[in-house]
């Protein structure tokens, strides 16, 4: 019997557990470890963020579920992997050894890279339950005395989508409050133009999103590197093309949303050889470690370079479905290699998201996901912000009962009007 240990138990963790479970059955243990005792749907919290979702409604008790499916779990944080000794170390000393270990940790919100940012500092934050609860907080204090928002993302931001979602959705907010009129809103970005979304575009995703900002009164500031941010305003360098300082801009705001740069969390970051310098795991075809071949990751915490250099640095994405067929790859492989195969299965790096824009939606697909693509397109409209709510059900009632059917695979796509993507 193998032990296989899944560091991480958000949208990549979760579903490699059930997924490894299917696959191998009840002769190995599987083990799933995670700081918290509670799965967050992280897709949600803008929402949560303006109160049109409660906590409840987008997290759940982790534990019961897995022990429905034989899976066991350590609600601990990691201070240590020795991926030599194949041991990892907990916060509170004790030890777990493992014959394999999937790393789905997700991202260190790196709001230091920003004086002045993040929820310790005077910009708020989407990107965890509890983020998203504080900022509903400060929302409703700002509800009552309304006044310029600023949202947007800092330099070497990859997940550009929730910035442009909160935007809107606040948007859509204010306007059902009749409050919009008092809020001037700008749009800062590290990206070279709107709608670039660290993929160099999708489709008509510049035109699109500019007209919608231009249709909802929301200025914008592209090639934008925030320096610092200070009590009610927002310092911002504007960069030309060459790279150039071109503007410098003083923004003030009483409230405000920025999508922080991404980097490994310490422990991971910390094994020598495993991660680039900004600590994502690097990681082969088959998503293993080049310097460990019984590590494997997948999500956000692996290593993918920008598509393009930009002025101000960029980082690409990883969407749900990249995540979903990561994940795949990841169960194929170890199942291959206790079969005493070699891996074989390659995760579909393609990108597929559904974004919601209050009270309409844009999706897009682009395959694959760096450019030249096979499929590359970007649409808009109410039937996204239906796709979406809908989706979020469909995706929390998969968490709880462990079903291993591709969510991507046979739920958006059939949204998208698509049957399936090529491998």
């Amino acid at each position: 019997m193998k032990h296989i240990v899944v560091l991480g138990a958000g949208t990549g963790g979760m579903p490699a557990a059930y997924e490894l479970r299917n696959k191998l059955g009840a002769e190995h243990r599987i083990t799933v470890v995670n700081a918290s005792e509670t799965f967050q749907f992280v897709p949600s919290n803008p929402w949560v963020a303006v109160g049109w979702r409660k906590r409840d409604e987008t997290t759940f008790e982790i534990r019961p579920y897995l022990a429905r499916k034989g899976i066991e779990f350590v609600a601990q944080s990691v201070s240590q992997i020795d991926a030599a000794g194949n041991m990892l170390t907990f916060a509170n000393g004790d030890q777990l050894r493992y014959d394999y270990l999937v790393i789905t940790t997700g991202p260190k919100l790196a709001f230091d890279e920003v004086a002045g940012a993040g929820p310790a500092g005077h910009t708020h934050s989407i990107c965890t339950i509890d983020h998203a609860e504080k900022t509903w907080d400060s929302y409703q204090r700002f509800l009552e005395d309304p006044g310029p928002v600023v949202m947007g993302a800092m330099p070497s931001a990859s997940c550009f989508g929730p910035a442009y979602e909160f935007s809107f959705i606040v948007n859509t907010d204010l306007r059902r409050r009749k409050l919009r009129n008092k809020v001037p809103m700008t749009f800062v970005t590290p990206e070279p133009y709107v709608g670039h979304m660290g993929l160099g575009g999708v489709g008509d995703s510049k035109s699109m999103l500019e007209s919608e900002f231009r249709n909802n009164d929301i200025k914008w500031i592209t090639n934008a590197k925030v320096t610092k941010v200070e009590g009610g305003v927002m310092h911002v360098t504007q960069l030309d093309e060459r790279g150039e300082v071109f503007k410098e801009h003083q923004l003030p705001f009483k409230f405000s949303m920025m999508i922080p740069a991404f980097k490994g969390v310490e422990a991971v970051a910390n094994v020598e050889g495993l991660c680039n310098p900004r600590g994502f795991v690097l990681i082969d075809a088959h998503q293993r470690s080049p310097k460990y071949p019984n590590i494997y990751s997948a999500g956000v915490c692996v290593a993918i370079p920008p598509i393009e250099p930009t002025p101000v640095p960029t980082g690409a994405p990883k969407t749900g479905y990249m995540i979903e067929t990561m994940v795949t790859a990841i169960v194929e492989n170890i199942a291959a290699e206790l079969a005493g195969e070699a891996p074989h299965a390659r995760a579909t790096w393609n990108a597929i998201c559904l974004a919601d824009m209050g009270d309409t939606g844009a999706a897009f697909v682009a395959l694959p996901q760096i450019p030249p693509r096979n499929v590359n397109w970007f649409k808009k409209g109410k039937w996204v912000h239906l796709a979406k709510v809908a989706f979020e059900k469909y995706f929390m009632h998969k968490m709880k009962t462990g079903k291993s059917e591709p969510v991507y695979e046979k739920y958006v796509l059939k949204a998208l009007g698509i049957e399936r993507l090529e491998k």
